[in-house]
């Protein structure tokens, strides 16, 4: 679309922005930087391995992986070494493939946002004296 071309019909449709495929679970900020850090290394990451890549406390860190594992994205593994307690997260294979779709359904949001940007021309460059929307609501620029 150019400032000379008609609204894109499918941008009217309805739901067209919603992107179902993002789930809240891995979108909050912390979690997905928790899923990123271990699709990456699937043989797991030790419980302060995983906290200081994320910069997360203990508490929030646990407080995540919670969710996680109650969503079987991750699954959490506690034993001993050199007879210290040691956990290991490390994602699941569900996990890998829900966080791989929601990673492209991701991408398709930023890929599109990108070319709608490009294409839509900036507030001050539309011409809406003609708009008797703006009148008739009383709108004024402001």
């Amino acid at each position: 679309m150019t400032a000379d071309s008609p609204p894109d019909p499918a941008d009217s449709a309805a739901g067209r922005y919603a992107f179902p495929g993002l789930e809240r679970t891995m979108h909050e900020k912390a979690r997905l930087g928790i899923l990123a850090s271990l699709i990456a290394r699937p043989e797991g990451l030790l419980f302060a391995e995983l906290r200081d890549l994320c910069t997360l406390t203990d508490g929030n860190l646990n407080r995540h992986l919670k969710v996680l594992e109650e969503a079987e994205l991750v699954e959490i593994w506690k034993g001993f070494r050199l007879n210290r307690p040691q956990t290991l997260i490390r994602m699941t294979g569900i996990g890998r493939q829900r966080f791989t779709e929601y990673l492209a359904e991701l991408e398709r949001v930023v890929t599109d946002a990108m070319r709608r940007a490009r294409e839509v021309p900036t507030p001050s460059s539309v011409d809406i004296s003609g708009l008797s929307l703006s009148t008739s609501l009383g709108l004024t620029p402001g």
